[in-house]
């Protein structure tokens, strides 16, 4: 089913499935009136001769070089090559078309002065699978993008590399293959292209959809270890929580609560001697909750941002007047991004030491390092040891971007947000816990076998047959990477969005 685009009321859910699951759209057609009035105030000012940033002038620190009308076009190209600047290795599939997508939606706002047929080549752009290569490194985060998003004009001007449904060639190579003409830009089209905050807003937004996929999965998989070890869900009552009246963390003990409702685990030791779990357990609520109520922060912010209008200058056609300001400043993903970072940390430390308190034998009342025969077979040992070595690289990697600066374009742009690093370390820290959670769900899963005939409750038992069918329990050593690698599968399949929907509700849907 074709999704209708509202310019300025995209929603995370549908930018989620344009992302990943190649979700095609269409745009409201009520939005070309706009578009087109913003572009004949470009116009009516090129008639006047009026000198006007971004229109007739240089950019940045050449801002007060006027430049003759003959000279506008190859001014826009030059922009776009010299802007193009980018290193490293290329953006993603699924980042590249969410990046074209936000970009539709900015310049279909109607304040940015470019005419329609800027906005229809980004489209057909999308709907031919027709992904510019754009390197992910080279953007401070003002002003705006500029040199991933150059990359991106230079694809719609027919330079540089894109991949054409799957397959790798030059741009120009593409359009003729396309049946398009590389398009020629006119005045304002170029700075409109390159400004704005896209591809940091497209990197975060991943990064929050990856991070709910994390989030859903630890919430499983500490449901598991705690009947695992025989821990109680006494401290998940919904009383205590209430009393507190954190938001996050009411949903995330009423989930865990829901997560172990029925489990004979839980029946078997409800008289037991045991005061207290360790915070691992004891606390989840309040950790997890906490990084919920991140994650929800931070996705308010970028949904904000994905309908936001972020060039410079920007046209506004109802008072007839152009006026430069700094919407292309991205602090606003930056300080999104580190607050998705920080929980992403949080919710895989947390993992870890649980992980730790499975395999301890004095605490979880289970085998040593989850395993018979320990001494002839290791278990579960250094499998901790790998859990432990991505939550320590997560700390670092959580270091607050925003909090960085350095000046550039001759001090013109002294202070700069750093978003685009700040959104795209989120994949690294999103591969780390997807290792840590798929490490606990294996741990647990093998913890539970050890309480057998005793069944977890329906729900957990659900999602133990499904890691059984990827991963075989453990009865002697064998080789554990493919193990691993199976059980990230499962956490970033996002199977446990759904698991935990009736009480979390997570802001891109299940």
């Amino acid at each position: 089913m074709t999704a209708t685009l509202t310019p300025g009321k995209a929603d995370p859910t549908t930018l989620r499935r344009i992302a990943r699951e190649k979700q095609s759209f269409e745009i409201d057609p009520a939005c070309r009136a706009g578009v087109d009035a913003a572009r004949k105030v470009v116009e009516d000012i090129l008639g006047k001769d009026e000198a006007v940033y971004g229109i007739n002038t240089g950019f940045g620190e050449l801002a007060r070089v006027r430049i003759p009308r003959d000279k506008l076009a190859e001014l826009q190209r030059n922009l776009i090559l010299s802007h193009a600047t980018g290193t490293g290795e290329v953006l993603g599939d699924k980042t590249v078309r969410l990046i074209l997508t936000l970009k539709i939606l900015g310049l279909a706002r109607g304040f940015s002065g470019v005419r329609w047929a800027v906005i229809d080549r980004l489209k057909k752009f999308f709907d031919y699978d027709l992904l510019p290569q754009i390197p992910v490194k080279g953007s401070v985060g003002a002003s705006g993008d500029l040199a991933p998003l150059a990359h991106l004009g230079c694809a719609l001007i027919g330079v540089g590399r894109v991949k054409y449904r799957g397959y790798e060639m030059s741009a120009a190579r593409a359009h003729e293959r396309a049946g398009l003409e590389p398009l020629v830009l006119e005045a304002k089209e170029g700075l409109a292209l390159i400004n704005g905050t896209q591809v940091s807003t497209a990197l975060a937004l991943q990064g929050l959809f990856a991070a709910e996929n994390i989030f859903s999965a630890a919430l499983v998989a500490g449901a598991l270890t705690t009947d695992a070890i025989l821990g109680s869900d006494t401290p998940f009552d919904p009383r205590i929580h209430e009393a507190r009246g954190q938001g996050g963390q009411i949903d995330a003990a009423a989930a865990l609560k829901s997560l172990m409702a029925g489990s004979e685990i839980r029946l078997s030791h409800e008289d037991c001697d045991r005061i207290q779990d360790p915070y691992s357990i004891r606390c989840q609520p309040q950790v997890m909750g906490a990084c919920l109520d991140a994650l929800r922060h931070a996705a308010t912010i970028l949904e904000t941002e994905a309908n936001a209008v972020s060039d410079n200058p920007l046209v506004f056609a109802k008072e007839g007047e152009i006026l430069s300001g700094g919407n292309f400043h991205a602090e606003p993903v930056a300080l999104a991004s580190d607050h998705l970072a920080l929980a992403l940390a949080e919710v895989g430390a947390l993992a870890e030491r649980r992980i730790a308190l499975l395999i301890d034998k004095n605490l979880s009342n289970l085998p040593a390092f989850l395993v018979k025969e320990g001494g002839l077979n290791s278990g579960f040992m250094i499998a901790h040891v790998t859990a432990a070595a991505l939550a320590s690289e997560n700390k670092s990697l959580a270091h607050p971007a925003s909090v960085d600066s350095l000046p550039t374009s001759a001090n013109q742009e002294d202070h700069v947000s750093m978003a685009t690093f700040a959104a795209r370390r989120l994949s690294d820290m999103h591969a780390n816990s997807s290792g840590i959670i798929g490490i606990e769900l294996l741990a647990a899963a093998q913890g539970i076998e050890f309480r057998r005939p005793l069944k977890s409750s329906p729900v957990l038992e659900t999602e133990l047959a499904a890691i059984r069918e990827q991963v075989k329990p453990y009865d002697q050593d064998r080789f554990f990477a493919p193990d691993i690698a199976a059980a990230r599968a499962l956490v970033d399949s996002g199977r446990y969005r759904a698991t935990v929907d009736g009480h979390i509700h997570l802001p891109s849907g299940t």
